[in-house]
């Protein structure tokens, strides 16, 4: 006789619980301590196995949501994700523990490890000029580096993370000075003056204080000559000489015209 449809549903029902069972019996973790977990995901961590050690945080977490272990999870977790190339979710991990511990006693590593994460993604944004476009490198995650390390300068100056913070936003300024130079310098060699003139002046305003303002000087005085505005190209011109004299730019535009230097 064959099984009725009721039977057949009851049997598998019972496979599906089963099947349950075992997922649950396969969990070495079932049972473990708050204590146990967050000892055993720093011991993944601290053998590289970061992807073991997420899961264990989170594990954490879940399981034990109030005290100070599901809170160290939290920022452990982030730097997990930092360690084993996440960056986004590493980002995100940052972003979640400032929200819910805003005054939390190491809420200033948090900012620094988002920093830090961002910082070291910008690594190739700067990487030397090739004949790709400048103008389509995304300069964000050195952006927003740069604002998570002057956040955690100013909310917490005497922070043991703030020293090197400060050192890396200077390279920062730095770099997204002569990224904007190089969009500046790839729109000249376009003949795109209008737009090479914005970058350059975009830079004078933004990062007066780095190196790459001498040749944004020179992009711009380059750029009025290539639209024909001699007036506000002398203006520039002098600008230039008063604050660089010696200027390698001053000494070729008068061998040609300005428009030409960086073709």
């Amino acid at each position: 006789m064959a099984p009725s449809v009721s039977s057949k549903m009851a049997l598998l029902a019972s496979l599906v619980l089963a099947g349950c069972g075992l997922v649950q019996d396969s969990d070495e973790t079932v049972g473990w301590s708050a204590n146990k977990l967050y000892q055993e995901s720093r011991d993944a961590m601290n053998d590289g196995n970061y992807n073991k050690a997420i899961k264990y945080f989170e594990k954490l977490e879940a399981r034990y949501p109030y005290g100070s272990y599901a809170q160290q999870a939290q920022l452990d977790v982030a730097y997990a994700y930092f360690k084993d190339n996440e960056p986004v979710q590493a980002v995100a991990a940052c972003d979640r523990f400032i929200k819910l511990h805003p005054n939390h006693p190491n809420v200033d590593y948090a900012y620094y490890l988002k920093g830090l994460t961002n910082f070291n993604e910008n690594t190739g944004l700067f990487a030397g000029l090739t004949s790709e476009d400048p103008a389509e490198r995304d300069p964000k995650a050195a952006r927003d580096s740069f604002e998570a390390f002057k956040e955690l300068a100013v909310r917490f100056p005497a922070s043991r993370y703030t020293p090197d913070a400060v050192a890396r936003m200077k390279y920062l300024v730095t770099s997204l000075a002569h990224h904007e130079v190089s969009v500046a310098r790839w729109y000249m060699r376009l003949g795109a003056y209008v737009a090479a003139n914005n970058r350059a002046q975009y830079t004078l305003k933004t990062y007066p204080e780095t190196p790459a303002i001498e040749e944004a000087l020179a992009i711009v005085v380059g750029a009025y000559d290539g639209m024909n505005i001699t007036d506000l190209r002398d203006d520039a011109k002098r600008v230039l000489e008063t604050n660089y004299p010696r200027s390698v730019f001053l000494a070729r535009g008068g061998r040609s015209e300005w428009r030409t230097l960086w073709n």
